[in-house]
């Protein structure tokens, strides 16, 4: 089992609550915007704190510190088969003047040769909840369920 750890921001707006959430990069994402988004997370070894792991993945893709706040956990969700990510969620005004997302490297096309390197989110923002809910990969939908119950708003 891949076990991830990740953080959700959000804020409360006139419309409702709102979420921090990344669009994912590479050339598989690059033409899709409907369930192609992503909480900031990633993966972590057994002896590694949760949290710690989420900020330092927060830090990674967003290019900047996620900002102090009270975090709370949300609960560990199953994503896949194989993965498991473990959520801490925040009330947070997060605006960065950009994203630096760390990068990968991509044989693109695949066969090529050619191999190329992406970040990790191209683009990131807030959304209000209904709007993430259609954005967010299929698997994180239970993740804002979760926050909804939280703040009760569910």
């Amino acid at each position: 089992m891949i076990t991830s750890a990740g953080i959700l921001l959000y804020r409360r707006a006139a419309a409702g609550v709102e979420v921090w959430i990344g669009h994912m990069g590479g050339p598989f994402w690059a033409r899709k915007d409907e369930h192609a988004w992503s909480l900031p997370k990633g993966e972590y070894l057994p002896a590694e704190e949760p949290l710690a792991a989420a900020l330092r993945e927060f830090a990674e893709e967003m290019g900047t510190e996620a900002p102090e706040a009270e975090y709370v956990l949300l609960g560990s969700f199953r994503q896949s088969a194989q993965k498991t990510v473990t959520v801490f969620a925040a009330e947070a005004d997060f605006d960065p003047e950009r994203i630096a997302s760390n990068t990968f490297e991509l044989e693109w096309p695949r066969g090529s040769g050619k191999v190329r390197e992406y970040p990790e989110i191209d683009r990131a923002g807030w959304f209000p909840e209904p709007a993430a809910r259609t954005k967010l990969v299929k698997g994180q939908a239970q993740v804002l369920d979760a926050l909804l119950r939280v703040l009760g708003e569910a």
